[in-house]
């Protein structure tokens, strides 16, 4: 049973690799094999500091799914492709910044992309393909191919917008790094606040280094999910390590400050100056406004309301029974004046029959005069044929 399930688990792995990677693309023919898992090693000469145990803590933290690499051939050159398949774009966008060297420059082989003479990333999607072969700024067209067949198996998914709030100026060139755990930031931020900055609440983070004075400065920006967690993780910050002068000779010192959701700290910088004049370059993308008119007065209390409720409702009671009175009164007055000329006509008054009487009646009827009156406790016995009325006025049956 071990053995079957071990040989369907290679199955799918092959499979995978398959899926990722092509057999050929645009004359490079080679083998593909799946050869990447979430303890893979990356390059410690990649980053400066980084070791290679470190840099195997990356690929978990962005979230690291399955990969897959190639040997290619054509003519005497040979290139290797290595895949990585994130769980969404994000962590895919920051293995690309984590995977980027110093050396790279920005390449038009897809709208994230970088190149080196022996080294090429390209960000499609959920996926990042790591290219290593000699000359490969030279080989532009064949590289985008890789890149759209590989593409046609990524995710496609929004990326991360948190390096549009670092300052330009004074950036070091290729510096910068989407981090999205704690163990990566260690490694890029020089005081070891991974663990306090809220990765465990969903913060995403931006590092970056900057010219100051003589030296560098390391720029930190760590957004967090509301204002009232980013304030609470300042305070923790500051009850840990020496922020704004909370706690002198607790280290190395930070210079922070909170905008919005958004936590911008500074170290590294020879002087507080120098350390103000870049936390006063980030500035909040949030803007709140406030354009409704503010009330005055003040708000009713309930006796009021109830009150002014009762007499609101006497008024329309009022309102109608005069408006009924007046509007009845006028009706009978242009009745007397100009009886069956305006209201009541005969050609527009309809009476509701229920069939009942042998002759039908007419609406001249309640109008006609001429006729005899009854008078109220007699019978009258001329009504239509099956039809009597019968008027009891106290009296008994005769």
């Amino acid at each position: 049973m071990v053995l079957v399930t071990g040989v369907l688990l290679l199955a799918g792995l092959a499979m995978a690799a398959q899926q990722l990677l092509p057999s050929s693309f645009a004359g490079w023919t080679g083998t593909v094999q799946p050869g990447l898992s979430s303890s893979a090693v990356i390059s410690s000469d990649r980053q400066a500091g980084v070791t290679v145990s470190q840099g195997s803590s990356a690929l978990p933290e962005y979230g690291f799914v399955a990969g897959a690499n190639g040997m290619y051939q054509k003519g005497g050159e040979s290139m290797r492709v290595d895949v990585y398949r994130m769980k969404d774009p994000s962590g895919a966008y920051g293995l690309l910044t984590y995977l980027r060297a110093p050396d790279m420059t920005h390449a038009k082989l897809a709208t994230h992309s970088f190149v080196s003479d022996d080294e090429a990333l390209i960000l499609t999607g959920n996926l990042v393909i790591d290219v290593h072969g000699r000359e490969l700024q030279k080989r532009e067209t064949d590289l985008k191919a890789l890149a759209r067949d590989v593409g046609a198996h990524a995710e496609v998914g929004a990326l991360p917008t948190l390096w549009q709030e670092l300052p330009a100026k004074r950036l070091v060139p290729g510096s910068d790094h989407y981090v999205l755990g704690p163990r990566t930031l260690n490694q890029f931020f020089p005081v070891a606040v991974g663990n306090s900055v809220g990765f465990n609440t969903g913060a995403e983070a931006e590092v970056a280094r900057y010219r100051a004075g003589k030296g560098e400065a390391t720029l930190l920006l760590v957004d967090l999910p509301t204002p009232q967690i980013a304030t609470h993780t300042l305070s923790q910050l500051a009850s840990q390590y020496d922020v704004n002068g909370s706690k002198p000779g607790a280290g190395e010192p930070l210079y922070a400050k909170r905008l919005m959701t958004t936590l911008v700290i500074v170290t590294g910088a020879s002087a507080g100056a120098e350390a103000t004049a870049l936390l006063n370059q980030v500035q909040s993308g949030e803007v709140l406004t406030w354009n409704q008119p503010v009330p005055k007065g003040k708000q009713a209390d309930i006796g009021t309301i109830v009150v002014g409720t009762i007499v609101g409702t006497g008024a329309i009671c009022a309102f109608s029974l005069v408006a009924g009175l007046v509007f009845g009164g006028l009706r009978l007055a242009v009745k007397r004046a100009m009886p069956g000329k305006i209201f009541d006509t005969q050609k527009h008054l309809q009476v509701l029959q229920l069939g009942l009487l042998s002759k039908p009646i007419a609406a001249e009827d309640f109008y006609d005069r001429s006729g005899p009156r009854i008078k109220m406790g007699e019978v009258e016995k001329n009504l239509p044929d099956r039809v009597a009325l019968r008027l009891f006025r106290g009296k008994e049956k005769g």
